[in-house]
């Protein structure tokens, strides 16, 4: 799974004891979202 770290916005694989960005060393990651649009009916 892959996740985005929130304060340098690089791509981190996923492991099982993700602390931290091995970039900036920043401490809070979100998962990446998919790049599909869901369709939503306004009914």
């Amino acid at each position: 799974m892959a996740y985005i770290c929130l304060h340098c916005g690089k791509e981190v694989k996923g492991t099982e004891k993700l602390i931290r960005c091995p970039y900036c060393g920043y401490k809070v990651l979100a998962k990446k979202r998919s790049s599909l649009a869901k369709e939503v009916s306004t009914d």
